[in-house]
């Protein structure tokens, strides 16, 4: 009951809008709102049945912040220094002078690689993992690394996954299901999805990013800067949609992150298949610092260093300034930015997050929505509700 802001907004949020979702926050260690509603998007066969309590979302790059969690608990284990160079575990990354671009660098998007619109011909290029680090590891940074933030909307999740891959010789999403879902008895946090669990899925309505045809670059720019939404429009200065475009479009995203075969890749910025339940779980074990029922993920001092601020000022790519951590981001909701939380938001409007101050986390799937390519108004309107509630409750 103390935590009923929470519903009174999900209700609301439930009633403008078709498609479902579902929300869970828990505090204290404890989980005190659990809530799904609406339905799923109509399939070819014409169902559209009601969001269940194991319904899964793909989750867009709300999966970085899987993908981090899973860096950083190699790194608390002693196997990943974040301030060595990349090339020590993947030597073939040090090609185009990047021989002492840090694993820093790559968690905080300072590593200059956040293009993929030039280093690939198209999109189907995403589902071939061996063919994207390659092309990562042959490509030269965009700026001197460490000296700008830019967005690596797309590259972030090969960049770490393939560091996890080098250090443990097994792929991110094994690490992420055997090392982080099992543990905390997780049924709702995979990257990619067996066929076994597909049935579970809610299908995404087609929104993702407009089709953007080549030719005139203006029209790339004008539907670009359009899906950025009012957020981005609100800030002072030009959005480089050029750059943008590069970082989150290349060509065919939108035909292959809607088509059935990302469901059979690891995309470790993407194609994370969510449920809201186990991913506030697992961002309840940072908000206890690194605990939850009994099960230490990290150390209470890898949780400290998740948190800290690495970057201030506006992002190349998104233009607003995200205060990059190592791997996360600021978190904003509908009050204004908690500046002692940490997590990831997605295009479409999934996202998590934890404060390790109120030991409060909050996660939020759907599969439909719009917005920026990092969350929308549901999730902050959330966020302040919970932190509303755990605020009182204290």
């Amino acid at each position: 009951d103390d935590f009923d802001d929470v519903r009174a907004a999900f209700r609301k949020q439930l009633a403008r809008t078709t498609g479902g979702a579902a929300i869970s926050v828990y505090h204290r260690g404890v989980k005190v709102v659990g809530l799904w509603g609406g339905t799923k998007e109509e399939t070819a066969d014409g169902d559209r049945g009601p969001w269940q309590r194991d319904t899964l979302a793909m989750c867009f790059s709300t999966t970085k912040g899987v993908a981090s969690t899973a860096v950083h608990l190699l790194a608390d284990r002693g196997l990943i220094d974040v301030d060595a160079p990349v090339a020590d575990y993947w030597p073939e990354f040090a090609a185009a002078g990047k021989d002492r671009l840090t694993v820093a660098q790559v968690l905080t998007h300072s590593a200059g690689l956040h293009r993929i619109r030039s280093l690939v011909p198209d999109a189907t290029a995403m589902l071939d993992w061996d063919r994207m680090t390659a092309a990562l590891a042959a490509a030269t940074p965009a700026y001197e690394p460490g000296t700008k933030h830019g967005y690596h909307a797309l590259t972030y999740g090969w960049l770490a996954g393939e560091l996890v891959r080098r250090v443990t010789g097994r792929s991110i999403g094994d690490v992420v299901r055997t090392d982080l879902a099992e543990p905390l008895g997780l049924d709702g946090l995979s990257i990619g999805l067996p066929a076994s669990q597909r049935s579970r899925v809610a299908p995404l309505e087609p929104m993702m990013l407009p089709r953007m045809p080549w030719k005139p670059l203006r029209r790339i720019e004008k539907r670009v800067s359009k899906q950025m939404g009012k957020v981005v429009s609100a800030l002072p200065g030009p959005v480089n949609t050029r750059r943008l475009a590069n970082a989150l479009a290349p060509r065919g995203v939108d035909e292959v992150l809607g088509a059935p075969e990302v469901m059979d890749a690891e995309i470790p910025a993407a194609n994370g298949f969510f449920t809201a339940r186990s991913l506030a779980k697992l961002y309840a074990a940072l908000a206890g610092g690194g605990t939850v029922d009994g099960v230490r993920l990290v150390s209470p001092g890898r949780v400290r260093t998740m948190s800290e601020v690495h970057g201030h000022g506006p992002d190349l790519v998104l233009v607003m300034p995200m205060h990059w951590r190592l791997g996360f981001h600021r978190v904003f909701t509908s009050n204004g930015m908690v500046d002692s939380a940490f997590g990831h938001f997605g295009l479409g409007g999934s996202g998590a997050w934890c404060d390790p101050t109120r030991e409060l986390s909050v996660a939020y799937v759907c599969n439909r929505g719009s917005g920026t390519p990092v969350g929308d108004l549901r999730i902050a309107q959330l966020g302040a509700a919970a932190v509303r509630s755990a605020d009182r409750r204290r």
